[in-house]
Formats: structure tokens, C-alpha cells, sequence
């Protein structure tokens, strides 16, 4: 079975799936690590340098890859990655594949983001508290529709652990 966590940013798709993967014995992929192995840079060079729509492209190009791969795993996506393109249209069209949407409120997300938001391309020209918590709201009201397309969604309010167990109760 592959696995793919889908949700905003800070919506802990890594942490998550991380032990998720670990629970069950299988790889665990991170789809920005491997965007940024692919290219040898990281992701902010990738968005300062190449600019927003190369990395979509790029990141449309590496999930089909993975997609492909004749194995069980665990994938965490970007925030952005099912809202661009067509993926996720191809996302929910895997046979062998289950999208989970980890849904995360406002609230948890602006303070996981707020202490990492200059590492975060989309978020580090926001000056202050304020000003994230608008973008935020802004920005997971557009991508809901598209979050909201996933096989099983799951309130991600508690810790990784219980998170977790949420998700293997729902899939076994």
C-alpha cells in the first residue's frame, strides 16, 4: 500500500509519516527531500533562484516518480503539491494508493509556522504574527477544495503518536 499525507504546511505530513512509516514496516519518502537530492539545492535556492512555477513543475515531475515506484512507502507531500497542476488528480487516481489529508487548525498551524517561517519560501516576506495568520487563512481557504479530495481525512490536533494511531485505526 503506498501512502500519501497530504495538508498545509506545518500540518506535520513529515512528522507523521515518519512514524507512520516506522509503524508499518515500510520506507518513509519525503517528497521535498527528494526534489532537493534530484536537484542538489534546497528548496528555497530552488524558489529564489528558478522561481514558483519551475519548482511545480519540478515537484509535478517527481511525484509521478514516486507514483511509479513497485513498493510499499509512506509519502509526505509539499503543502502546495496537490494544488498545482494535475496532481491531484493523479494523487487520488493511484490504484494502490491512499491520500490522507491531515487536517490541521489555523490555530495550530500559524504557531507550529511561526518560528519557521524564514525557512519557509511562501512565508518569509511576512513581517509579523498578523500578517501570517492572514496569509494563512487566505491561502488554506484556496487550497481546502483540493485537501479536501483525499480517500480519509484526519483531525491532526494531538500529538504525532495519536495522529497515528488515528490513521492505522481508519486503514486496518
Amino acid at each position: 500500500m503506498k501512502i500519501i499525507l497530504i495538508g498545509y504546511m506545518g500540518s506535520g505530513k513529515s512528522s507523521v509519516g515518519r512514524e507512520l512509516a516506522a509503524r508499518l514496516g515500510v520506507r518513509f519518502i519525503d517528497l521535498d527531500a527528494e526534489i532537493e537530492i534530484q536537484e542538489n539545492v534546497s528548496i528555497s535556492k530552488i524558489f529564489s533562484e528558478k522561481g514558483e512555477i519551475f519548482f511545480r513543475k519540478l515537484e509535478n515531475f517527481v511525484l509521478q516518480r514516486i507514483l511509479q515506484l513497485d513498493e510499499n512507502y509512506v509519502l509526505a507531500t509539499g503543502g502546495g503539491t496537490p494544488c498545482y497542476g494535475n496532481a491531484m488528480e493523479i494523487i487520488i487516481g493511484q490504484k494502490d494508493a491512499i491520500s490522507i489529508y491531515l487536517k490541521t487548525s489555523v490555530d495550530r498551524l500559524i504557531a507550529r509556522l511561526v518560528t519557521e517561517k524564514d525557512n519557509r519560501p511562501l512565508l518569509a516576506h511576512l513581517k509579523n504574527e498578523a500578517e501570517l495568520n492572514e496569509f494563512v487563512r487566505k491561502h488554506l481557504f484556496e487550497r481546502s477544495y483540493f485537501y479536501n479530495q483525499a480517500g480519509i481525512k484526519v483531525e491532526n490536533e494531538g500529538s504525532v503518536s495519536d495522529t497515528v494511531e488515528k490513521i492505522t485505526s481508519l486503514l486496518f
